[in-house]
């Protein structure tokens, strides 16, 4: 499938087209001069810094993302009900409470 336009249409889009891809004709030419577009030795440094720190960014990165979990959600109950029977085993007895007339909170029943 080509695109043409009718004979009616042609005409005034080309030459709209020309007129706008013109340069000016007073001579100036919108900031390029003479130099235009060429780079200095201190603009490829500066470029080839910033690709070094990139390259150091993505580095870091990518150590960082080996480090994170395949998954943030909870574990499976199996593991979940594996934890409770060690915490039962971990449990301090609780001390007892002294009564405020100094005898033990057994003795008082």
């Amino acid at each position: 499938m080509s695109l043409t336009l009718p004979a009616g249409v042609a005409l005034p889009v080309t030459a709209s087209a020309l007129v706008l891809t013109q340069q000016p004709g007073d001579g100036d030419n919108g900031g390029q001069g003479e130099d235009f577009g060429k780079s200095s030795p201190v603009g490829f440094l500066v470029l080839i810094l910033f690709l070094i720190a990139v390259a150091f960014l993505v580095r870091s990165m990518t150590k960082h993302l080996k480090r994170v979990p395949a998954s943030f959600d909870e574990p499976p109950a199996e593991e979940a009900a594996v934890k409770p029977e060690v915490a039962e085993k971990t449990e301090e007895p609780e001390p007892e409470k002294k009564q405020p007339n100094g005898a033990s909170s057994a003795s008082a029943d």
